[in-house]
């Protein structure tokens, strides 16, 4: 919130110290569009610290690793099913892998389900395949 009135107030004090004669109104709405889009990628960008344990946030994993675990009880897929085949669920995880670490250059928002995440089923209870034979 801070972020998003920061843009429009600056904008009003540069006014304030030298008049530009014109109206303020467009400038106020380019303003204030540019501080809430500005502040929004700013949060999403920091709430990613925690994907890369830059940030440690140990209620989230508790509750994480309670959430997975009961889907891994019940026979569920860890992280959800998806209508995409196995290639485009590769594409949209190698396309967003590192995304977060090049929000400067461009943002990239995986929405796609898929079972790329780096961690080991086993630890949520799954068995693998292969010792279930």
């Amino acid at each position: 919130a801070g972020g998003t009135a920061a843009a429009p107030a600056l904008l009003y004090a540069m006014e304030r110290v030298d008049p530009s004669r014109g109206n303020l109104r467009p400038a106020m709405k380019v303003a204030l569009t540019i501080g809430f889009a500005g502040s929004f990628l700013l949060a999403y960008q920091r709430s990613t610290f925690r994907f890369w344990g830059w940030t440690e946030n140990s209620r989230e994993q508790a509750k994480d690793f309670a959430e997975l675990s009961k889907r891994a009880q019940e026979g569920k897929p860890l992280y959800g099913e998806s209508d995409l085949d196995g290639h485009l669920q590769g594409v949209a995880y190698r396309n967003s892998a590192y995304s977060q670490l090049k929000f400067c250059q461009s943002f990239l928002f995986n929405l796609v389900n898929h079972p790329h995440h780096g961690t080991d089923p086993a630890k949520y209870g799954v068995k693998s395949e292969t010792s279930a034979s």
